[in-house]
């Protein structure tokens, strides 16, 4: 199979072959013809797999072939990307294929002045790619006109509701036309996506080229257990032991973050940290200073963990392991992408072994541990699987009462030495579905 055996225009297939697109992924070749055919769409496909091709293309041959000419303040499509890093990403890309043709594309986001954004809405654009935020700001502003809009793209809908854009989305989709085409395109798709699908859909086709929550099988992945204070050391000693050169690094918080790149700045070696307290210029320029290869370590939030393509990547380290577990599907996807094998280290401490445990349970394997010489754990991280059990070690026994004298006394609660005491179960964050109120549907 081709790109022409899919019924592309020669001015994308030109963009194509400059960009050495040779042969359709799996999710292209199903999704590019059911958005030519103008039908609603949803798309899981592996991160890495060209998802944003698989709506783009289409997307652009329709805009060329129909619809009026854009009028000011106005788009005719619209991409919603969760975050602002995506969202460039996806409209670099965006760019390159429509290069040869006549369509005007922009990307808006928070983090930077709004004024050259309206500005440069005055003279309408085919296709938007926005965050929900700044989507929401320039309507409010009239800077945004959205009644031409003929289809509407949500890239990573689950990242959206993780990061809370549910009331963000429910407003959106009441500025919208009901006659459109949707399309919703993602890695992973969980309960509450399919719910807001639903919602948001007209008889959509499910396309699913890989199995559900499962990560690429070109990333080599394992877990070096540690104690939680140790982390920044054994990074340190695993990055001078594997020599390595270009690495992304997964933080759970900001000042996490920023620690982790002083320490190593402090150290001598070349590190910079993203993270959503960072102005938006800066954070890009570290993004590019790192695809450049002046920056050796990339320490980031899960703000990085979707919109970070970067050729060649080979290793992701999660310094801390994901809060919500299909987002460690998406952090190590930034390696192995296009068919390159990479690796994912994860350094997993006592307290996180519940999300380990969820970790592996979504992936449905079990991940392989990596002991580290003068690094074994003094709090022991329990044994876990894939089917979610965490495997603690037995107590020893309780010792004989003392008999005699003094009555009764609180002794407290027997914990061996080598063992930790039982974390808590972990809660997976309760994410709010926005609720439409759809009515009836124009069939289009």
């Amino acid at each position: 199979m081709t790109f022409a055996t899919l019924g592309l225009i020669e001015p994308l297939l030109r963009a194509l072959e400059t960009l050495g697109y040779q042969t359709p992924t799996p999710v292209q070749a199903q999704a590019i013809p059911a958005v030519l055919a103008g039908r609603d769409l949803m798309a899981a496909a592996q991160t890495g797999t060209g998802k944003t091709a698989g709506f783009a293309l289409p997307l652009l041959q329709l805009l060329t072939l129909e619809g009026p000419k854009v009028a000011a303040n106005s788009a005719r499509a619209l991409i919603l990307c969760p975050t602002r890093e995506l969202a460039e990403q996806v409209h670099a890309s965006v760019a390159e294929y429509a290069q040869h043709l006549p369509l005007t594309t922009y990307a808006v986001y928070g983090g930077v002045s709004i004024n050259p954004q309206m500005m440069k809405l005055r003279k309408g654009v085919d296709i938007l790619v926005a965050t929900p935020g700044r989507l929401i700001d320039l309507f409010r502003q009239n800077a945004l006109k959205l009644n031409q809009l003929q289809t509407l793209v949500l890239d990573e809908a689950d990242r959206m509701l993780d990061l809370g854009f549910s009331e963000e989305l429910a407003n959106i989709y009441r500025m919208l036309p009901k006659k459109r085409q949707t399309l919703l395109f993602s890695a992973t798709f969980s309960d509450d996506i399919r719910l807001l699908a639903g919602q948001m859909l007209n008889d959509p086709l499910s396309i699913e080229v890989s199995p559900r929550n499962v990560a690429a099988n070109t990333v080599k992945q394992w877990v070096v257990p540690v104690d939680k204070k140790r982390k920044p050391e054994l990074f340190v000693h695993l990055m001078r032991k594997g020599r390595w050169k270009q690495v992304l690094v997964f933080a759970k918080t900001r000042n996490g973050v920023d620690a982790l790149v002083d320490k190593l700045q402090g150290l001598g070696i070349n590190a910079d940290g993203i993270h959503g307290d960072k102005p938006q210029a800066t954070r890009q320029r570290a993004l590019d200073r790192f695809k450049a290869s002046d920056v050796q370590i990339l320490v980031a939030t899960d703000v990085a963990a979707r919109g970070l393509d970067i050729e060649d990547l080979p290793l992701v380290v999660n310094f801390d392991l994901p809060i919500v577990a299909e987002d460690y599907i998406h952090r190590i996807g930034r390696t192995g992408r296009a068919g390159n094998t990479g690796e994912a280290i994860s350094l997993v401490c006592a307290d996180e072994v519940n999300m380990l445990s969820a970790i592996e349970m979504l992936t449905r394997q079990t991940l392989t541990r990596k002991m580290e010489p003068d690094f074994e754990p003094e709090h022991r991280v329990p044994d876990t699987d894939a089917s979610g059990q965490v495997v603690k070690k037995p107590k020893k026994p309780k010792k004989p009462k003392a008999t005699g004298g003094g009555g009764k006394r609180n002794l407290g609660k027997w914990v061996d030495s080598g063992e930790v005491a039982p974390a808590e179960p972990s809660i997976k964050p309760v994410r709010k579905v926005p609720v439409f109120n759809t009515g009836p549907r124009k069939k289009k």
